[in-house]
């Protein structure tokens, strides 16, 4: 499915019947043959952003996933980078992808750094977290951060009720609401929590101070009129 090297239909089920780590273990090996990972225009619109933020020494990718963040990092600081994710197949992905980088397995809610990074990024992430729990994520990356420390997260608005998009996220988050009522454990991945003015709001509750600006992306898919946003929060 998506590409002769992407998953099939069945193994996407089986992903969404797992929990959420399970199912990306399941899903690592292809994962970056599907839509489901950050696309090029995000990361280098990214890149181009932070690179006038910088420099930077030390860079975190919480979610790092199969390590498309990690790429990012590699190109804006000087020293060490470090990704965190608490599914091991993913982890063995981004160790292949970017084997320069120190790599932690462990849950986003509960990270395990205190005060030794300049910069984090999360990228496709937030989906993966109920709203409830977006404070002791952000929290754990304010803790993460150095005084001045800056975390970059990439969002892109909710779609408009024109587009076709609206109904497919609709649908899908209806979905997973049905498939965690009446099976164990959760499968959390929603696509219509994380509205770009929600998210500042727990950023800011976090005690971040929180900036604003639009990516000016390129490689964007055909019909994809989304605008994305980096949201730069300042420890």
């Amino acid at each position: 499915m998506f590409s002769p090297h992407g998953p099939s239909l069945r193994e996407l089920c089986v992903q969404a019947l797992s929990s959420v780590e399970r199912g990306y273990d399941r899903l690592a090996e292809k994962f970056d043959h599907t839509p489901f990972r950050t696309p090029r225009g995000i990361l280098d619109a990214t890149v181009r952003e932070l690179s006038a933020a910088g420099p930077f020494r030390s860079g975190l990718d919480v979610c790092c996933g199969t390590g498309a963040g990690l790429t990012v990092l590699r190109r804006l600081c000087r020293e060490r980078i470090t990704g965190v994710d608490f599914s091991a197949g993913m982890l063995r992905q981004a160790r292949a992808a970017v084997p320069e980088a120190a790599l932690v397995r462990a849950d986003a809610r509960a990270l395990p750094f205190a005060g030794g990074f300049d910069l984090a990024v999360t990228f496709g992430a937030l989906g993966h977290f109920l709203p409830s729990e977006r404070p002791a994520l952000f929290a754990g990356v304010h803790r993460a951060l150095r005084p001045g420390g800056l975390f970059a997260v990439a969002i892109g608005d909710l779609p408009s009720r024109a587009g076709s998009v609206y109904w497919a996220t609709l649908g899908l988050d209806l979905a997973m609401v049905v498939r965690n009522t009446v099976v164990a454990p959760p499968f959390v991945m929603y696509y219509r929590t994380t509205p770009p003015h929600a998210v500042r709001r727990d950023l800011r509750a976090a005690g971040f101070d929180v900036e604003t600006v639009e990516l000016a992306t390129e490689h964007r898919s055909p019909g994809d009129n989304l605008h994305y946003w980096l949201l730069l929060a300042r420890r």
